[in-house]
């Protein structure tokens, strides 16, 4: 596990960003991996909506840790898991995704009013980080602000420089900045303390775009497990309506799927 955690820490440095398609069950992220990924990212939406429940920790932490340990079993390379406000106890819940398997978490600062303070937020990455210090393994933990996604109003590029600087100090390894597309404010935030992990999607700029800028990371959230559950939608709605099945005509080869979860 030390090795997987070193290897992910490392996928950070050395200028490359680090692509990240978000998986939310074992299936998914095994595709992500024969695809090319180099590691996994969980989506906390797409995992919860798999397990029948809504985002924004409407899956218990029990729930969330046996999908993490099930996307671990079925993939050889790092798994980076989306543990969402920490599910009330943060360091329980980092040494629960430890024991699973995974090397890296994210960790928002939403659920104050809206966000919880700089203050507050770095006190909960200090126990993160002691929880992942005393389990003996380095792991990586992004620290999210939705600074931009919940529309803080003010200065944001200069919130979120703050927020950078207090999560840097208490031990967090990167930032994510989820609902920033500009790509001058990005080039700003990735001169920051920290590697800068952005979420893109239909609209953004591309990955090439985003590395030129300094973004260290890049991941989409829950938007490939969207687009999946609509190819689902659309492939019911024509068998249900026309009685016809053209939705399925691009689906994965049978035995390509079942092999990628054979190994």
């Amino acid at each position: 596990m030390s090795d997987q955690a070193a290897l992910f820490r490392g996928l950070h440095r050395g200028g490359a960003v680090l692509v990240l398609p978000n998986a939310w069950d074992a299936a998914s992220a095994a595709v992500i991996e024969a695809a090319g990924a180099r590691a996994i990212a969980t989506t906390s939406a797409g995992v919860s909506w798999a397990n029948g429940a809504p985002d924004a920790q409407g899956l218990t932490r029990e729930r969330m840790v046996a999908a993490v340990a099930r996307i671990v079993a079925a993939v050889r390379v790092p798994v980076t898991a989306d543990i969402e406000g920490g599910y009330g106890d943060v360091a329980a819940t980092v040494r629960a995704v430890i024991e699973a398997g995974a090397v890296g978490v994210n960790l928002e600062d939403s659920g104050g009013t809206p966000l919880l303070s700089p203050k507050d937020q770095a006190r909960r990455i200090v126990e993160a980080r002691a929880a992942a210090d005393a389990a003996g393994v380095d792991v990586f933990i992004n620290a999210r602000t939705d600074v931009y996604l919940v529309g803080i109003p003010g200065d944001q590029p200069a919130e979120v420089e703050e927020r950078a600087r207090v999560y840097a100090d208490a031990g967090a390894d990167g930032l994510f900045v989820p609902g920033l597309l500009d790509l001058d404010v990005i080039a700003r935030l990735a001169g920051g303390p920290l590697p800068l992990n952005v979420m893109a999607g239909p609209g953004a700029p591309a990955v090439a775009e985003l590395a030129a800028a300094g973004v260290a990371r890049v991941s989409v959230g829950s938007a490939i497990a969207q687009s999946a559950y609509a190819c689902a939608a659309r492939a019911a709605a024509e068998l249900l309506g026309a009685g016809t099945y053209d939705a399925l005509a691009d689906g994965l080869d049978y035995g390509a799927l079942n092999a990628a979860l054979s190994t």
